[in-house]
């Protein structure tokens, strides 16, 4: 059968990192849903395809931060536990998986068979998908692993679906405008969130709830994209999505030096600047920075204060906004990797700050 050495070594891998092996009925139900994932070509065969589809952008934030923390094994037995959760959703939603890059995942609905109630569908998947990362953290916390946090992206749109590749090595797959939109979403999502582009949001309005539009400026677009947070959705039942409790917490003031280094394509610059830290929550900060950046932008931080061990000084974060300010920029920001050392150390300092107030 074809693909079947693949379809037994993800059942293997997927058995490896459950407490109790699949049962043979558990291998049974995944051995099938692989086959429809794998294998099953969409009528038309070979020939490229217009189509319509939903497609799902998930990705793991900070998670660059983890692989300079983790050996190779520790990092591979994260996300084979957190694939298998998320495949397991994603099959149970009537999704395909397109491909799986690094830490991220594409899935599409409506690629075999288009339905009406595909965006339905991605949109209940999206939410259970953060749900799980409840259970999944849970588990890590059991295992000394450290908590996960995921962005979600959702683009609904026209695509391109064929054969890519060669003799050597091919796949079918989606390509366009769409595809590339759903990517620059995905990029823009804090954790937790789940972010829909303005065409999903207009097809799903009757049964969903969102959060004040946002407009932001995209690779390949001339003109500001406007994305959606989605709150819930009542389709096929009501759902709502978890809010990550450390996007709220105490502020307080500060007064300490930084020095932080932009991210391209996940990579950490060799250029770094100096800033100061004006005030500081759990999970964010707001500094004094010499540059402006881009908003959304993903930057590594190194905090020099007392409060941060050596190994864990060095933050991943999001920039939210960026003001210019006389000689330097108000730069507010989201933490999206921190280990739980630098985490538990920036929770006390700020305890102690409040209750001495």
């Amino acid at each position: 059968m074809k693909h079947a050495e693949e379809i037994e070594r993800i059942i293997d891998t997927v058995g490896k990192t459950l407490e109790t092996p699949l049962s043979p009925t558990q291998r049974s139900r995944l051995h099938q849903a692989l086959i429809k994932s794998l294998d099953e070509t969409p009528n038309g065969g070979n020939k490229p395809q217009n189509k319509q589809v939903t497609i799902l952008l998930s990705d793991l934030r900070g998670f660059t931060a983890l692989t300079e923390r983790y050996p190779p094994n520790t990092i591979i037995k994260i996300l084979n536990f957190y694939f298998s959760r998320m495949c397991e959703i994603i099959f149970r939603f009537g999704g395909s998986i397109d491909k799986f890059m690094g830490d991220s995942i594409m899935a599409l609905f409506g690629l075999t068979e288009q339905k009406k109630d595909d965006l339905e569908r991605a949109i209940a998947c999206s939410v259970e998908m953060q749900r799980a990362m409840l259970e999944i953290n849970s588990e890590n916390s059991k295992q000394g692993y450290p908590r996960l946090f995921m962005g979600i992206g959702i683009n609904t749109g026209a695509v391109v679906a064929g054969h890519l590749g060669s003799e050597l090595h091919h796949e079918y797959t989606v390509i366009g405008d769409e595809v590339n939109l759903a990517s620059r979403i995905e990029a823009y999502s804090l954790r937790g969130q789940i972010l829909l582009s303005d065409r999903s949001r207009t097809l799903a309005d009757d049964y969903i709830e969102v959060g004040e539009p946002n407009q932001v400026l995209v690779k390949g677009k001339q003109v500001p994209v406007t994305l959606y947070e989605l709150l819930s959705t009542s389709r096929p039942r009501y759902l709502e999505v978890p809010r990550v409790e450390s996007r709220r917490s105490p502020r307080i003031e500060v007064d300490f030096p930084i020095s932080f280094q932009p991210l391209e394509n996940k990579a950490v610059s060799t250029q770094s600047y100096a800033g100061r830290a004006i005030d500081l929550s759990y999970n964010g900060l707001q500094a004094h920075l010499p540059v402006k950046l881009q908003l959304l932008s993903d930057i590594r931080i190194t905090l020099y204060t007392s409060l941060m061990s050596e190994q864990s000084s060095h933050i991943y974060a999001k920039i939210l906004d960026c003001e210019k300010q006389q000689d330097s920029w108000l730069s507010r920001m989201e933490f999206t990797g921190i280990d739980d050392a630098g985490q538990a150390a920036i929770k006390t300092y700020i305890d102690q700050a409040v209750g001495r107030r």
